[in-house]
């Protein structure tokens, strides 16, 4: 429809446009309220259906966490080393980091001596790996 023939063009000479008095379809009042007013109230079942979270809050997290996401145990060595071990100089080596793993734990035995290259590992894993005459390596120390 061409512009002139529109309904505004008739009401340019009103003060309202068709609104009625002054103060209607001006204000905060007729669209509910400015910003995220009502979400208690009327406008409740719109903030379900696209902010189910706004309200409570998440819960503390630590500032750095230290997931460890893969790890192995002592009694899975032997299978590690035929995956991703070799020998270097007279030492059987697994490097798990390269491996992906974040971690050894002790649980099981060991037989062999391995030189494990891993950043994080147990008490109980580094004392398991060096009674069987092998060693733990570690970035951190």
């Amino acid at each position: 429809m061409a512009t002139r023939l529109r309904k505004t063009r008739k009401l340019r000479g009103g003060r309202h446009m068709g609104w009625g008095q002054v103060g209607q379809h001006r204000a905060s009042g007729h669209k509910g309220g400015l910003g995220i007013a009502g979400l208690h109230k009327y406008h409740f079942s719109t903030l379900l259906k696209e902010v189910p979270d706004h309200f409570g809050h998440d819960s503390t997290h630590p500032p750095h966490p230290i997931i460890t996401r893969k790890w192995a145990s002592v009694r899975d060595l032997d299978d590690l080393f035929a995956k991703f071990g070799k020998e270097e100089g007279g030492k059987k080596v697994i490097d798990l980091e390269a491996a992906g793993y974040d971690k050894l734990l002790g649980g099981g035995k060991i037989s062999n001596a391995y030189t494990v290259k891993i950043a994080r590992f147990t008490a109980s894993a580094e004392e398991k790996v060096k009674s069987a005459g092998g060693e733990v390596l570690s970035e951190n120390g």
